[in-house]
């Protein structure tokens, strides 16, 4: 497959080394030749890795197995994820997930991708429902409507919110970027 074609949660294989695509940015500067720089994740080791290589050259990718999985627990071993249709617990180590976790709570649902079973990569959906555990009170009298103040969330995320936010209330936050979406 084209460089410039992969994107990000892909499996390719370099060097006979499988890896997980992280990050694919395509770059063309000015009228030099194209080139796409991707940032990934050795499947073996857990370490991440930059790799710049022309748009048009080609990478051998692989195929993976995906699942619908559902996070029920953290270990010392790593995050316990169930497969829905066989109910088969398979145990996702730490430095895959990574600050993911944050947004993790029991029975939330993942799309998972495994390699010769092994979980390699996941999906995350695109926003969570989080409950507010502390959060500074409303400020009578603001009426500001872009006042935002911080708010730490059950699962230890901290994120910015409306002033009109309180303690105990559930709020959906997007798994892309952090930030607050709305009530739920």
């Amino acid at each position: 497959m084209r460089a410039s074609e992969i994107r990000r949660g892909q499996a390719v294989i370099i060097d006979g080394k499988l890896f997980v695509v992280t990050n694919a940015d395509h770059n063309t500067p000015g009228n030099l030749r194209a080139k796409v720089q991707f940032k990934m994740r050795d499947v073996s080791k857990g370490t991440i890795q930059d790799k710049r290589v022309g748009a048009t050259d080609d990478i051998e990718t692989t195929t993976l197995d995906s699942r619908q999985v559902e996070y029920l627990y953290s270990d010392n071993d790593g995050h316990v994820v169930m497969d829905l249709e066989t109910y088969d617990q398979t145990t996702i180590p730490k430095e895959v997930v990574g600050d993911d976790i944050l947004y993790m709570k029991p029975n939330t649902q993942l799309v998972t991708m495994f390699h010769d079973g092994k979980v390699v990569s996941y999906t995350l959906p695109a926003a969570v429902d989080l409950e507010v555990v502390d959060t500074p009170p409303v400020i009578k009298g603001a009426t500001a409507t872009n006042q935002l103040k911080d708010a730490k969330l059950e699962t230890g995320l901290t994120t910015r919110v409306p002033g009109f936010i309180v303690i105990g209330e559930k709020i959906k936050i997007s798994t892309d970027t952090g930030q607050y979406l709305s009530r739920s």
